[in-house]
């Protein structure tokens, strides 16, 4: 028996779980997401004939670089971490 707390491995099980890289980071997915908001908002904007869209066209641009630094940095680190490990 083994006292309260204590972490019992059995075999070649590790009580970490191992983590599988992700086809596209999180990140690049947020970001893409508020790309998209920033575009319905400044269709809306514009159609309801108001120059606020000029913001959410500036945020849509802001955002679509981010997403595509991010989804370029997760398939760099992916191809770096594959040819290492």
């Amino acid at each position: 028996m083994t006292p309260w707390g204590t972490l019992v491995v059995s075999g070649n099980a590790s009580s970490v779980p191992r983590q599988e890289p992700n086809a596209m980071p999180r990140l690049a997915l947020y970001a893409l997401a508020v790309c998209v908001l920033a575009v319905v908002a400044a269709v809306i904007s514009f159609a309801q004939g108001s120059w606020l869209g000029i913001v959410w066209v500036l945020l849509a641009g802001l955002s679509s670089n981010m997403a595509w630094y991010y989804l370029k940095r997760g398939r760099s680190a992916q191809r770096d971490s594959s040819v290492t490990g």
